[in-house]
């Protein structure tokens, strides 16, 4: 559906987004998306397992002033199999001199009291292409044989967070290391994947006036024999553990004064804070909030971590895209940790039960682990200070940008990059599902007996659900036939989720569940689809018993089309299914159940008993199935009813995104000046009772404020317009208006829509004359918002001739691109770029002949957002007429052509509908 591509689909992302750096504690604008997303792509370096490591002893000594490093490692060695070939990790700028290689043969029989038999290092290479170096030896070892393997090495420390890298702040340095998914290997050479547990026996170089922090404590200090002023940290052995669970940090430290030492258990690890001395002040509440969040987690989990410390080191502008966790020592960028009360530090503390003690054996089960974390952070976050960290956005944020995700006719096709990160956020549903419908007191018990079961070990997905498993066969919540693997298995094999449909038979008391893929996104033509299927709870609750703590399904679909469900209410009494979102699914039902659903709403004790993301949910389900073509929009609009008396933030946030698309939708028809009429009968009580903001007010209040005035705007709420109209002269009567913009963001698109010609030129001209000393993003906003929000076609004409065909104007191809992906917005906007296109066809064909990016972009954003059989009949008319003109944008027209087809249906279908129930809800309001 065309509606995915415009600006519609952008608000939705646009939240979604927000709330996914907001939540995963990513500071930088769509960010370096997590590493994770590329773990599927490290299976080309896996080694052999003919020869596995038993123990690792490393020596480290960085040269600042170089930026290099050195070192030296022993690993202990055990042969699997007969081979005269050791293959390890060793990353392309780590040097090695092979004649340099160590090989001892350890005697296994302690009573012989020979030395070590010396073996023989024919060479060492690298693995064409991959970061593999292979020792050839001069003679076969045989299985079950032991050998110390001594390699010296030298490498680089590098300033992007990759292997051993350094910083800077202020006028301090320090060195730090990232070492996941695979980095280890640019630090030493190793068994770098996480099957191969070992412990590690490290000392590491440093200047004497500064401090290193390991993975474990210090043992002794002892003076470099050759270096002066250097000293040598010998530190504990390690527990067994991961190469990627290696770190340590360099620099000139300061440890916080804890003051909330004797709130400690003699077992727990004791939690140190370090960062530079002139950040303390700003840091003072994270030890609390550190040892708050590992209590919660540890009186959870029930086991307590097999560690004496974990350091917590903060460090301002440390270049790393999330938070690094390493064994007993996590690293922070400090703007992350203290944007946040508990989630983020929640989240690494957990990775130290579930990531580091017990590890995922390899990386295509690290959506699982990050999945997990985030899930169990979530319910820390939740048990500390009631989601308020959160603003009511979690778990519904997350969920409805899925629901928009999968039911594409091609999901991750948009951005591609994020594919891991929406299959991890789904596998942290079905977990929080499983939490719900297994019971939290059998999930938790599950959970610690995993642990308990694997630590110091790997584990692949199928282990955990077997340990929820065996629990919840244990504890009566699963049917002795049922398993988690194949019920999980159904959610996470394909990148698709389903949608249950609910007819009623209200003369038998019966009901029908049926279950298919959820498409939003027409047509509906994904290949295959009858063939996927879910296990699904089904969850009921009836008007007659209303229960919403009680999350045990009533029964599974099991991978099934249809069930028919018995002893059903009457006619009188609805039911709902999937309560508070329990499952990553919608529900639809049948017109009566949806009717009395509503009217019960409008009532003071419905929306009373029905909790928060009850409502929420019947509200984003019943707009979600309409566009979907499941669902009457006059039963959509209905369920909007109680809205009049809902003042819930959480119920309000996804109404935006609905009058977005609806009012965008519609936005050519005669229908769209009902609807606007419609959204301020709809916003204006809110705003207005929302009243004035207050400085001490709660964030949720602050964002629906801002919501509600911004879609008021757009819908021409007068007090808003003279407002805006009124700060925008300030800037117009300014000395020097190019000096800076003192308008609001939000009061810019109503002023350029209800605004004059003369306010909509003196925009432009602040646009071609900004200077290059200001924030160049100020001017791609306005220059947006020029393009975007008028409405009158002379102001768009101007504005293209002067960005297209005046050589002296100012504008380059990226504002050209700007320009028409913002006319898509509205009606008017692609309405006027496609006549332009057609007035103006032979000389914009010659201006972009060499330009093939930018033509095809124009063709798209020209033909491919009409709706309707007036916009199918234009775009076919200037097909027909400039046939074989259009280059390499010929399937570009030729897509909109057959997209404008199946939106014309949608519009004959849905439009007389919505203009019906429009005039009978204008007719009483």
């Amino acid at each position: 559906m065309n509606i995915f591509k415009s600006n519609a689909y952008n608000l939705l992302f646009f939240l979604y987004f927000m709330f996914y750096c907001y939540k995963t504690s990513h500071a930088a604008v769509k960010r370096s998306i997590d590493t994770s997303a590329s773990y599927a792509l490290l299976t080309d370096d896996r080694l052999p397992t003919d020869i596995i490591p038993q123990s690792y002893e490393i020596h480290l000594e960085p040269n600042y002033e170089k930026g290099t490093f050195s070192g030296h490692v022993k690993i202990n060695l055990v042969w699997k199999s007969d081979t005269n070939k050791i293959a390890l990790h060793a990353h392309f700028d780590l040097n090695i001199n092979d004649k340099k290689i160590v090989l001892r043969k350890l005697n296994k029989n302690n009573s012989d009291l020979q030395l070590p038999k010396h073996i023989t290092v024919q060479r060492g290479s690298r693995f064409p292409k991959k970061t593999i170096y292979i020792v050839y030896l001069t003679e076969i070892i045989k299985q079950g044989s032991e050998c110390v393997l001594e390699i010296p090495f030298e490498g680089y420390i590098w300033e992007s967070a990759e292997g051993l890298f350094k910083g800077s702040y202020s006028n301090l340095t320090y060195l730090a290391t990232s070492l996941r998914p695979n980095n280890a290997r640019r630090l030493f050479p190793c068994f770098d994947e996480p099957r191969f547990k070992v412990p590690f026996t490290v000392s590491i170089t440093r200047s004497r006036h500064l401090i290193t922090i390991f993975n474990t404590p210090v043992v002794r200090t002892c003076e470099h024999s050759i270096l002066k002023d250097h000293v040598i940290d010998h530190f504990e052995q390690t527990p067994p553990m991961s190469t990627f669970s290696f770190g340590f940090v360099t620099s000139e430290l300061f440890k916080l004064k804890d003051d909330f030492e004797t709130a400690r258990n003699s077992t727990d690890p004791v939690i140190n804070l370090w960062s530079f001395q002139d950040r303390t002040n700003q840091l003072q509440h994270i030890s609390k909030n550190a040892l708050l969040a590992y209590k919660t987690i540890q009186n959870y989990f029930g086991i307590s971590l097999p560690m004496s410390k974990i350091d917590v080191v903060v460090i301002p502008e440390l270049p790393i895209v999330r938070p690094v966790d390493n064994w007993g020592l996590l690293l922070f960028k400090e703007s992350v940790i203290i944007q946040n009360r508990y989630y983020d530090i929640a989240q690494e503390l957990i990775y130290q039960w579930i990531g580091s003690w017990v590890t995922p054996e390899w990386w295509t089960d690290a959506h699982l682990n990050k999945a997990l974390a985030s899930f169990l952070a979530s319910e820390t976050v939740i048990t500390l200070d009631g989601g308020v960290e959160f603003n009511g956005k979690y778990p519904m944020t997350t969920l409805y940008s899925l629901y928009y995700e999968f039911s594409k006719r091609y999901p991750h096709s948009r951005i591609t990059a994020m594919k891991q990160e929406t299959i991890s956020y789904k596998t942290e549903l079905v977990i929080r599902m499983l939490n719900f419908t297994l019971g939290k007191d059998t999930f938790q018990k599950g959970l610690k007996k995993f642990i308990e079961d694997y630590q110091y070990k790997t584990f692949v997905g199928d282990d955990l659900w077997s340990a929820l498993t065996a629990q919840a066969l244990k504890d009566g919540t699963l049917k002795s036939q049922y398993r988690l693997t194949d019920i999980v298995g159904t959610w996470l094999a394909y990148h698709r989720l389903p949608v249950i449909t609910v007819h009623r038979d209200y003369e038998t008391n019966t009901a029908t569940i049926q279950q298919k893929v959820y498409l939003r996104e027409r047509p509906h033509d994904v290949p295959e689809q009858d063939k996927m299927l879910w296990w699904i709870p089904i969850i009921i609750n009836r008007q007659d018993t209303l229960n919403f703590s009680n999350s045990s399904p009533y029964v599974w679909m099991e991978k099934t089309q249809q069930i028919n469900i018995n002893n059903m209410p009457g006619n009188d009494q609805f039911i709902i299914i999937n309560q508070e979102e329990i499952g990553p699914f919608p529900v639809n039902y049948d017109e009566l159940n949806w009717k009395m659903l509503s009217t019960f709403l409008q009532t003071e004790i419905g929306r009373t008993v029905v909790p928060t993301y009850t409502r929420a949910k019947l509200l984003h389900d019943a707009w979600n199935l309409a566009y979907a073509g499941d669902l009457s929009f006059a039963t959509a609009f209905n369920m909007t009813l109680f809205m009049k008396f809902e003042r819930n933030h959480i119920i309000w946030n996804p109404v935006f995104t609905f009058i977005d698309q609806i009012g965008r939708r519609i936005d050519m028809s005669e229908v769209h000046n009902k609807f606007e009429e419609y959204v301020l009968a709809l916003l204006t009580p809110l705003y207005e009772e929302l009243g004035a903001e207050i400085e001490t007010e709660d964030n949720w209040k602050k964002d629906l404020r801002s919501l509600t005035k911004r879609f008021l705007c757009r819908s021409g709420f007068r007090p808003c317009i003279r407002e805006a109209m009124n700060v925008y002269k300030v800037w117009q009567n300014a000395a020097n208006p190019n000096l800076e913009n003192p308008v609001p963001n939000h009061y810019i698109c109503p002023v350029f829509k209800w605004g004059s010609t003369d306010e909509w030129q003196f925009g432009l001209e602040r646009v071609i004359q900004f200077p290059k000393t200001r924030i160049q993003s100020e001017r791609t906003y306005l220059l947006k918002m020029l393009a975007g929000c008028s409405t009158q076609s002379e102001k768009i004409y101007r504005l293209l001739e002067l960005s297209i065909f005046e050589e002296h104007s100012n504008f380059t191809e990226n504002d050209q691109f700007l320009i028409f992906s913002s006319l898509t917005g509205s009606s008017s906007g692609y309405y006027t770029l496609f006549n332009f296109l057609s007035d103006y066809w032979t000389p914009i064909r010659q201006k972009f002949k060499n330009k093939t990016n930018l033509w095809d972009h124009l063709i798209g954003s020209a033909t491919g957002f009409f709706l309707t059989q007036k916009g199918y009949d234009m775009v076919k008319e200037l097909y027909d007429k400039h046939s074989g003109e259009f280059g390499s944008a010929q399937h570009i027209i030729e897509k909109s052509l057959r997209n404008i087809r199946e939106e014309a249906l949608w519009s004959k279908e849905n439009l007389p509908v919505i203009e019906t129930w429009l005039n009978n809800f204008l007719s009483k309001n």
